[in-house]
């Protein structure tokens, strides 16, 4: 999960999931980092799998250890040791993905959102 925060102090977070062979990504935007929110997005991703089975690997996070997250069969968490990012594919994305949004200010979240690389 990523922060993205603007000027103004609005922020939102970004879920995501990466297949590291074929690169097949699934990311969604949440309001916050929490338990409810990343029980929404393991349910969304179940929907996306459809049949298909994932290993989930994850960081040690209270929203992804807690007690009342409720697993979809055909995902399977992988907790990775803590303060070991690199260890975790997602990682690699998020750097690709902040990359060219390093030192721009944006005005709005939807500004943020729909970017224009051009400048």
């Amino acid at each position: 999960m990523r922060l993205i925060r603007n000027q103004k102090g609005t922020n939102f977070w970004i879920y995501g999931a990466i297949e590291p062979l074929t690169g097949d990504r699934f990311l969604y935007e949440y309001p916050k980092l929490d338990g409810e929110c990343f029980q929404q997005f393991l349910d969304w991703l179940s929907v996306q799998l459809s049949s298909d089975y994932a290993i989930l690997q994850i960081d040690q996070a209270s929203a992804h250890t807690s007690s009342a997250i409720s697993w979809p069969e055909n995902i399977i968490p992988l907790f990775q040791p803590p303060s070991a990012p690199e260890l975790n594919p997602i990682e690699r994305l998020w750097q690709a993905l902040k990359k060219p949004l390093k030192n721009q200010l944006f005005s709005s979240l939807q500004a943020l959102r729909e970017p224009d690389f051009s400048r």
